[in-house]
């Protein structure tokens, strides 16, 4: 499920990938299965594109990975996370427009 625009995270790297982050990282907690998330993507891919180089996307699959989602009490996805100076920062469940996705992320860009 990952594309150019939004690259994966692991378990194993998502200290170094989001919380040592410079600039704010936008997480999205996804899975193969789920049919919201494959909505909520292209949505996510242009977030990705109007904030580049302000914004890191990233996407972790739950299945894959199921240890961070546990560590912040994911209880389904879509979720989106977003996380500045290695601490969560906001957070949006379900499906939602983009322009609640730029709402969510624009208070902590710098």
């Amino acid at each position: 499920m990952a594309s150019q625009l939004i690259p994966s995270v692991t378990d194993r790297t998502f200290e170094a990938e989001v919380l040592q982050s410079q600039v704010p990282v936008l997480l999205d907690f996804t899975a193969t299965w789920c049919g919201p998330c494959k909505a909520l993507k292209p949505l996510i891919e242009k977030v990705a594109q109007s904030h580049a180089g302000r914004l890191k996307v990233l996407q972790l699959d739950i299945d894959d990975s199921p240890d961070t989602p546990s560590r912040f009490n994911i209880r389904g996805v879509p979720t989106v996370i977003v996380f500045k100076g290695g601490k969560e920062v906001a957070r949006q469940v379900g499906l939602a427009p983009e322009s609640k996705l730029v709402a969510l992320v624009a208070p902590h860009l710098g």
